[in-house]
């Protein structure tokens, strides 16, 4: 909204200082500063009002060292979450702009979905929360919003570099912090289904190819295949994250992480400068995200003042399943989903972790009549925990681990 008022302050009262919400890194520092103060000043509070309305964490006894101790603490702090992404993204960002509009509608969706199982599990004292088929139907929804207003949606385009630069192409300042480039190096935009193949010279991969074998205009029905990617990668995404909250601070630091990373990612890929010296593909308009996610950042970095060990509050599903939705459904945009098995690895070790387990336990227990797992108990944080592990140690390492994913994840911008 400052965006709109501050414009018209700029080309219509010509006032001093003004123009400078026109560049979108000034509007991403504002955004992480208030986020943070967000998070900082009203999360207390928000905490101090859970607190007064009893809504604790009920915690079943694992067998884990300290775990009966966080009974009682204040859950559905993904509210905190959730309004330090919200405000300062209605402030900053270009609110016309799809990506933007896409990227809010899939916090608040992944997020009531989230409050609604919190919901139910605090008040009314059902520990199952909401049922998970209509979990999953209420990702695959958004997967299905997401994936049909990329397809069809005409800003959603890419600019493919000419070979030989000789086209014109005109960028506005807007677009571009008040650079035009003085020679073309890209075609007009296109509709594409295109994305990127990391560790690959030639790393653009087009989903109409797989129905290729259509004939002759398969291209129109890429839609059959590119939604339903993006169903099965959000849906992953957030249930990845939702695996990971488990222990104090280890969530909300790995994804503090992973929005770093795809912040600067969507920097890049906006940018026509940046991205002709990458040689990766530059997609108009995404620029703006960098607004978003900067609030991303700060809301996660601003939680764990409260969630580090010993958490003051724990966000809940109300903030895992959005962190979740929230990386994968940016991911898709910026069309670097393929990265997100590295870069969000931790998210995928969890997830396996699980299904390894699950598997195991049911294929021993069919082949000689009794279950038995790989691991301690999963997730695989709780495997750490068994083993002795302190909490505040296993959260640090995974971090670090996190840290290492993520470099890898930029520097396939030039290992190819």
């Amino acid at each position: 909204m400052l965006y709109y008022l501050f414009e018209i302050l700029d080309k219509q009262y010509d006032v001093p200082g003004a123009g400078v919400f026109q560049y979108i890194s000034f509007r991403a520092a504002a955004s992480i500063i208030i986020s943070l103060v967000i998070s900082l000043i009203f999360g207390k509070r928000i905490i101090n009002a859970l607190r007064k309305k009893q809504v604790g964490e009920t915690v079943r006894d694992l067998g884990l060292e300290g775990q009966m101790k966080k009974q009682g603490t204040p859950t559905m702090g993904g509210l905190i979450i959730l309004s330090a992404i919200l405000i300062p993204t209605l402030l900053f960002a270009k609110l016309h702009n799809v990506y933007i509009i896409l990227m809010l509608v899939s916090t608040v969706w992944l997020g009531a979905i989230g409050f609604i199982d919190d919901y139910i599990k605090v008040f009314k004292k059902d520990k199952r929360g909401l049922a998970g088929q209509f979990k999953i139907v209420g990702q695959v929804g958004i997967g299905l919003i997401v994936g049909a207003a990329l397809y069809f949606h005409g800003d959603v385009v890419i600019k493919e570099k000419k070979q030989d630069g000789s086209a014109n192409v005109t960028f506005s300042m807007t677009e571009q912090n008040g650079a035009t480039p003085s020679s073309a190096i890209y075609s007009d935009a296109i509709k594409s289904t295109k994305t990127t193949i990391p560790f690959f010279k030639n790393n653009e991969f087009n989903y109409a190819m797989l129905i290729s074998w259509l004939g002759d205009g398969y291209a129109k029905w890429a839609w059959l295949i590119f939604i339903p990617v993006v169903i099965v990668i959000v849906t992953a995404v957030s249930n990845g994250a939702n695996m990971t909250d488990g222990i104090d601070g280890l969530a909300t630091g790995t994804s503090a992480i992973i929005g770093a990373t795809l912040g600067i990612l969507a920097y890049v890929s906006g940018n026509y400068i940046f991205a002709d010296y990458l040689n990766i593909m530059y997609i108009p308009y995404s620029g703006e995200l960098v607004v978003f996610i900067a609030a991303f950042i700060g809301a996660c970095v601003g939680f764990m003042w409260y969630n580090a060990f010993p958490a003051q509050v724990f966000m809940g599903d109300t903030g895992s399943l959005a962190l979740g939705g929230i990386i994968a459904v940016f991911a898709i945009m910026i069309r670097k989903e393929l990265l997100i098995p590295v870069l969000c690895g931790i998210f995928l070790i969890e997830n396996v972790s699980v299904m390894m387990q699950v598997g195991y336990f049911k294929y021993t227990k069919k082949k000689f009549g009794e279950g038995r797992r790989i691991f301690k108990m999963a997730p695989l944080h709780h495997h750490y925990q068994k083993l002795g592990m302190h909490e505040s140690k296993i959260v640090t390492r995974f971090w670090i681990i996190g840290i290492m994913l993520a470099i890898m994840t930029i520097v396939t911008l030039k290992l190819r």
